[in-house]
């Protein structure tokens, strides 16, 4: 196809089981909300432009550096111009712990791959979405494991400091995911206060090794919500409907539950009376690899 091609790509959003800032070990789960990216390469651009439309509005003051970067890697990597038109369009609310870079990441090395007609492995794609997150500052671990669970599917666990994929498994659930307007931006988390709870993030993270992931995102959310200064009073509301594994998403603001469709409908009726600013929203765990 050459450097005059069109691409498309799509990636998912996650949720997390261990967030990985306090000991660069990490797991998350893909989710049924999508990012879609789409690549034109040719002559008559003078460099790399980009465009980001968000939950059907094109947003003007979007930070497009991500999905630049993205497309400049892929494009120095194949020794082509670097000149092109990336637009990306999400479902996933950015802010709010949903791995909404990630995803745009993903999309874009994938459309990117795409418009030049060249295969990648999947784990190479995925790590050049996170140097190009590294790069541009949107993520501080580079979020390898939200980068897997985001393209691969399913529930990852990764070691985020040497970009090892250790573990993947398919687990059926509906997840409820509880969004407050406010946003919590990663780059603006407080890194010293979740290294503190390390040893008991490890105690999550063997949990997730046995693949009993319920237990350990629950374990995490209840750290990182005292480390980061969340109330948790959204977990706790979910383990009184019977709710197993429920974690704060990320660095927040969002939580996210693992449920059936009868503890989902009583989850989503106490999480909507709590009070809070936003809304709660009803996917399901992605696990189809799409790379």
């Amino acid at each position: 196809m050459g450097a005059k091609g069109k691409g498309y790509g799509k990636a998912s959003g996650a949720g997390t089981v261990i967030n990985a800032i306090a000991t660069y070990k990490g797991s998350a789960f893909g989710i049924d909300l999508w990012t879609y990216a789409e690549v034109e390469l040719g002559d008559d651009f003078s460099g790399i432009e980009g465009e980001i439309e968000i939950e059907g509005e094109k947003s003007a003051d979007a930070d497009t550096r991500l999905i630049e970067k993205c497309m400049e890697l892929v494009l120095n990597k194949f020794d082509l111009p670097l000149r092109g038109y990336v637009h990306t369009r999400s479902e996933i609310p950015i802010g709010s712990g949903l791995k909404s870079s990630s995803a745009a990441a993903n999309a874009a090395v994938v459309a990117t791959l795409d418009a030049i007609g060249e295969e990648a492995n999947a784990l190479d794609a995925i790590r050049m979405g996170v140097d190009a997150a590294l790069d541009v500052g949107v993520s501080i671990t580079g979020a390898f494991d939200d980068a897997c669970a985001s393209l691969l599917g399913g529930f990852v666990i990764t070691d985020n400091k040497n970009r090892e994929l250790i573990k993947r498994v398919k687990k059926d659930f509906e997840v409820l995911v509880l969004v407050p307007r406010k946003k919590a931006f990663t780059a603006d988390t407080d890194v010293k206060r979740s290294k503190l709870i390390a040893p008991w993030v490890n105690i999550a993270y063997v949990l997730a090794l046995e693949e009993r992931f319920e237990e350990a995102m629950t374990l995490n959310g209840f750290l990182y919500c005292a480390a980061l200064n969340f109330d948790p009073e959204p977990m706790v509301k979910a383990l009184e409907c019977g709710v197993q594994g429920v974690s704060l998403s990320g660095t927040g603001p969002s939580f996210v539950a693992l449920v059936d469709e009868e503890k989902g409908e009583r989850l989503g009726e106490v999480w909507s009376g709590l009070g809070v600013e936003g809304r709660v929203m009803k996917t399901r765990i992605n696990n189809h690899p799409l790379l």
